[in-house]
This record gives C-alpha cells, sequence and structure tokens, in this order.
C-alpha cells in the first residue's frame, strides 16, 4: 500500500487498490439508508478508514422485460463481478491515476443502462480503468434506485408526502453528483469540470438530468448514447400505472403505506406483471411500453427534456449524441430468423414498426437510401431508426435551437462478428470501445484480431476525454469532425476507418420527418 491509496472524504476515510498505475475506489456511499419511496439522505459519517475495495450493492431487482432469454443473453459470459443487491444501494465507483496530486482533471460520470429497472455502476464494459489510465480524467460510476423502487409515482394517488418518489432514482444520481461536487477534488478530480455520460437508460437519465433545475451546475457536459430524451412519462401515464400496481398487489389506494411493507420481490413481481415483454408491441409503442421512468411531475422535473424544446436551465451545455447504426437488433432478437429475415417477415415487423399502409412507403424511401439493402437490412434499418436513431436527431436539433452551445453527433458502424454477425452494430456495441475495454470484452470481437478495432477503441476513449476536456472531442487520432449544424449535419461515422458523413441517411430522416408531420 502507498500513503495514496487513503484518501479522505467529507464523510470519513476509504482506501482504495493501486493496479496497473490506476487507483480503484469502490462502493464509496454517497447517500444513507433510503427510505422506500422517499428522496435520498446525506451519508452517515464513519470512523477510521473504509475499505472501498470491492462494488457495493446494486439496487435490487430481477430479470425480465427485454430479451432474458434470447439466443444473445444466452451466449453471455459470467463477468466475475459479485455484487450484493439491497435497497441500500447509493454507492459510487472512482478510477483515477493519482489522488489529490497535480492538476485537477475532468470527471466522466457515468449513468448505467438497462432501462430505468435493471443495471448498476459495475461491469466490465464500464471498468473505468482505462479511461482513467490516460492521466487525463477521472471516471466515476454510480449504483440508484430503479423500477419501481427508484420510479413508482405516488403523488397523484397518495399525496404530497410521496411527490419525489416517481423520481427518487433521479434525485439518487443528483446526490451523486453533489458527493462528486464536494469530494472529488481529493481523488484528483475537477468539481468544476464534470461531463454525464451513458447509454441507452442511461441515456435517457443524462437527458432527464439536463432538464432538472436541482442538477444545475452540477455538471458542465454531457454525452447521451443509443438514447434520445425527448419526452419522459407524464404524470397521468405514471398515476395509471401506479393505479395497476396497487391492484395486482390487492391494495386499495388508502392502503399505500403497505407498498413500504411489502418485500422488493413483491413489487418487482407486480411490475413484470404488468409490462410483459413483447417485442411487437414495443415496436408499436417503443420505450414507454416499460411505464416505468423518470416523471414530469412539475417538481423534480418539471417538463420533458426535449418536447418541444430543449430545456433552458441546461441551454449553455455542450452536448454529443450519437447511435450504433443496427440499434434495433436487440429488439428483433427475439426473431430466430434474424440475419436472414425474407420479404414476408420484414412486413410482419413493419406492420408493427410503421403500420401496413406505410410498408411499401418507408421501403422506398430506405432503398433510395440503401438500393442493394436485404429485406433483413430494411427492417433492421427502419426499426434502429424508430426506436432511437431519428429522435436522436430531432434531439440534437432541439438542443441547436437554443443557439448557445456546440452540439456533436456520432454514429458507430462497426458490426460484431458475434452470432454469425447477424447483430451487426447493435445497441450498445460501443460501449466498451469507449472505455477502451476490449480486453475485457473478447467476446463481442467474435475472433476479429485487427489491429484497427484497438485503434478505434483508443480513438473513441480519446474522444471522450477531449470532449470532457474542453467540450469540443476533436483530436489528433480522427479526421475533423465539425460540430452539428442543420445545413451540413456532420456526423463522425466510427469504425475501423473513421470518416465525417453530412446528413448521412437523409433520405431515411426525411422519411420519418414526413411520416411525424415535423
Amino acid at each position: 500500500m502507498t500513503q495514496e491509496d487513503v484518501v479522505e472524504t467529507a464523510y470519513g476515510k476509504v482506501r482504495g487498490a493501486l493496479t496497473n498505475g490506476v487507483l480503484s475506489f469502490k462502493g464509496i456511499p454517497y447517500g444513507g439508508p433510503t427510505r422506500r419511496f422517499m428522496p435520498p439522505v446525506r451519508p452517515e459519517p464513519w470512523a477510521g478508514v473504509r475499505d472501498a475495495l470491492a462494488y457495493g450493492p446494486r439496487c435490487t431487482q430481477t430479470q425480465g422485460f427485454i430479451n432474458t432469454d434470447n439466443e444473445r443473453s444466452r451466449s453471455r459470459k459470467p463477468t466475475g463481478i459479485v455484487e450484493p443487491e439491497s435497497e441500500d444501494c447509493l454507492v459510487l465507483n472512482i478510477w483515477t491515476a493519482a489522488a489529490g496530486v497535480g492538476r485537477a482533471r475532468p470527471v466522466l460520470f457515468w449513468c448505467h443502462g438497462g432501462g430505468y429497472f435493471k443495471g448498476s455502476g459495475a461491469g466490465n464494459g464500464t471498468d473505468g480503468a482505462a479511461l482513467a489510465r490516460t492521466g487525463e480524467a477521472v471516471v466515476v460510476t454510480v449504483n440508484h434506485r430503479l423500477g419501481p423502487l427508484g420510479f413508482l409515482h405516488l403523488g397523484d394517488v397518495a399525496g404530497p408526502e410521496y411527490a419525489a418518489s416517481g423520481n427518487a432514482g433521479m434525485l439518487d444520481l443528483v446526490a451523486a453528483l453533489e458527493w462528486v461536487n464536494e469530494n472529488i477534488a481529493a481523488f484528483g478530480g475537477d468539481p468544476g469540470n464534470v461531463t454525464l455520460f451513458g447509454h441507452s437508460g442511461g441515456g435517457g437519465k443524462v437527458s432527464a438530468l439536463l432538464a432538472m433545475p436541482s442538477a444545475r451546475g452540477l455538471f458542465h457536459r454531457a454525452i447521451v448514447q443509443g438514447a434520445h430524451g425527448l419526452r419522459m412519462l407524464s404524470r397521468e401515464t405514471a398515476a395509471e400505472f401506479t393505479l395497476a400496481m396497487l391492484r395486482s398487489l390487492n391494495l386499495r389506494e388508502h392502503e399505500i403505506g403497505k407498498l413500504r411493507e411489502l418485500p422488493a420481490q413483491a413489487l418487482w413481481d407486480a411490475y413484470f406483471r404488468l409490462t410483459p415483454w413483447d417485442p411487437y408491441a414495443f415496436a408499436e409503442k417503443g420505450r414507454s411500453v416499460s411505464n416505468i421512468g423518470p416523471v414530469v411531475d412539475g417538481i423534480v422535473l418539471p417538463r420533458h427534456p426535449f418536447d418541444p424544446a430543449g430545456p433552458e436551465c441546461s441551454a449553455d451545455v455542450p452536448v454529443m449524441i450519437g447511435t450504433s447504426k443496427d440499434e434495433a437488433t436487440i429488439f428483433l432478437a427475439d426473431d430466430p430468423k434474424l440475419g436472414a429475415i425474407d420479404e414476408a417477415g420484414m412486413r410482419r415487423w413493419l406492420k408493427h414498426y410503421v403500420g401496413e399502409a406505410e410498408i411499401d412507403r418507408a421501403v422506398e424511401a430506405y432503398r433510395k437510401d440503401r438500393p442493394d439493402a436485404s429485406p433483413n437490412d430494411l427492417v433492421v434499418s427502419i426499426a434502429s431508426d424508430k426506436v432511437t436513431i431519428y429522435d436522436a436527431i430531432v434531439q440534437a436539433e432541439r438542443k441547436l435551437e437554443q443557439k448557445s452551445a456546440p452540439v456533436y453527433m456520432y454514429r458507430f458502424d462497426w458490426e460484431s462478428p458475434m452470432l454469425g454477425g447477424k447483430m451487426g452494430a447493435f445497441h450498445g456495441l460501443e460501449v466498451p470501445f469507449v472505455f477502451d475495454n476490449l480486453a475485457l470484452n473478447a467476446e463481442i470481437l467474435g475472433g476479429d484480431e485487427d489491429p484497427a478495432l484497438g485503434k478505434l477503441a483508443a480513438n473513441m476513449s480519446r474522444s471522450w476525454i477531449s470532449f470532457a476536456l474542453t467540450g469540443d472531442p476533436n483530436h489528433g487520432g480522427l479526421p475533423d469532425w465539425p460540430s452539428y449544424t442543420l445545413e451540413e449535419r456532420a456526423t463522425m461515422i466510427f469504425d475501423k476507418t473513421c470518416r465525417v458523413a453530412r446528413d448521412p441517411g437523409r433520405e431515411r430522416r426525411l422519411y420519418w420527418k414526413r411520416l411525424k408531420g415535423e
């Protein structure tokens, strides 16, 4: 152990581990014991030195909703990471090259994916050591309350005591950002330069934080990956789901107090009874099919993040937004013919994604962009644009309308050969590249040992660090990456050979614009 293995926080001293030049501190509490459905409280101070050598508890959760038993899920190897589960899950992890010495480094604050109902800040894909090893950033990952424990909106059913319950999980993230603001300097980080980044549900959380006045000033840049955050749940939708939860649990409205007494598993069981995974319903309704997530409650989240316009409280925050080319393959994976979907299969899916009357018009528009596309390619592209890509572009447009801070756009195009290549550049594939963690995620390489993949990971992680440093992702390893404008729509295409494309998929974008009447 060295002297810098121990760092003093406002709540007590923590001991980390030094491995290959990087200090890691895991499972540090940023909040105290939780009261179910209530806002977080500050951590309880401790005496002596607290070991921060292992990941702390993730939120109590259970498997369910999206593709928990499909081929890709079954093929994933155990990570070797052991995480206990608890409702008292308000812990964070930090990686730094040097604690409390030298210049203060920008902080990369990761919001994990998994919708709003599963996941944690631990994982081989999101281990922060490689990003921190450069010595140019401090990396933080966070656990917080999820599902009905973090987002069950009771305010309109049970009264003002529960007014913030629909955003308890988001208030946890604000508490974590407050802890970072108060303590990160002791770990070598700059509290005045914090960048949010997150993928999928994590990207949605980043979008929600951009619209939360309580988070104002706690972060300075934001990266939304594999997601968009135009709208969150309305109070009406959230309250309707709460009533359905009560009925599922055989409770009446005046028995809300019993929700605090039930085992957490009972809440999760009721949640999944009401949200069984149906790929066709998802195709029609999109992410809102889960009925859980941040709620526009008029208090914690006063408005939808980017509908009808970007939030004023973060207008001056530079934003980077990006998606993977084949976002939807993870949602199409229930189809055993994925990778070889024929004309009939394409039409069966598109009936749900665009409506039966629109199928021919959609195919015509997409063939203008991809004249040689197979039926499988077409359904993947159309579904990917509907689920994520088009609305991510709309989010960028609405951010640009504020004329206060730059926006950068990217698309991840490298196709993984895993599962015979049928997943393509799937949802979440870019995450281990961003963290430069290919060695910890060899399965996604599918045996592809091309050195260009290591270069791609280095280029992406370097861009994320550059954006955290300056609000501009450019660096010497990439072609010039202009900020996004409505005239040029410059988009960095991350692949074995990186390039900038102007308005990629233009005909597809215009198709959705016409379809949605925008």
